[in-house]
């Protein structure tokens, strides 16, 4: 019984990572998602959130970050796609923001938080520009009516002996006027 390849913007591989415990991680080679495969992965979303909602949870959080799939589609160093969810920022974003909306259309967008990690490099999925996708999410996702926004900061760097944040999550916060939240990662 053969082992279906994982969904992703694209059908590049991830580097295998080996850890200071001599572990190592290996990954399949993703199938990049066909367009229109895109509409019945969204409906998925929302038919798991409504399951939940079903089940007596109170709410979901989309989790597009930490290099799954949504953060795969918004981080230009894994979407290689030339169709309407490549290319710019904009077109980048526009999976995660159809999966929000689908959510928030099955549920109420007063039961949706989305968790985002622009400035995070997970799975060799990363962003040349995470200010600039961090503000465009926040400003999309203040549309969206969401309850929450729960946030990856930036990861702290040893500056001159002192930790600092390369990155400030004040504009996203500007942008998004309902809860957010932010989670600290440090490495020293």
């Amino acid at each position: 019984m053969g082992e279906e390849a994982p969904i992703s913007s694209t059908d590049k591989g991830v580097e295998t990572q080996t850890y200071d415990d001599g572990t190592v991680d290996e990954y399949f080679t993703p199938r990049k998602l066909r367009e229109d495969e895109i509409p019945g992965v969204i409906n998925n979303f929302r038919v798991a959130a409504q399951n939940a909602i079903q089940a007596g949870f109170d709410g979901v959080e989309i989790h597009g970050a930490h290099g799954f799939l949504l953060e795969q589609f918004m981080k230009d160093s894994a979407n290689d796609r030339t169709d309407q969810y490549g290319g710019s920022l904009e077109n980048r974003c526009r999976f995660a923001l159809e999966v929000v909306r689908a959510v928030s259309d099955g549920i109420g967008p007063d039961r949706v938080g989305f968790k985002l990690s622009p400035y995070t490099k997970y799975l060799d999925c990363f962003d040349s520009d995470p200010d600039s996708l961090g503000l465009y999410m926040a400003q999309q996702l203040n549309k969206c009516n969401i309850l929450y926004l729960n946030v990856t900061e930036p990861e702290m760097i040893m500056v001159n002996g002192k930790l600092e944040i390369p990155h400030k999550l004040f504009p996203m916060r500007q942008a998004f006027k309902s809860t957010m939240l932010a989670s600290m990662r440090s490495r020293v």
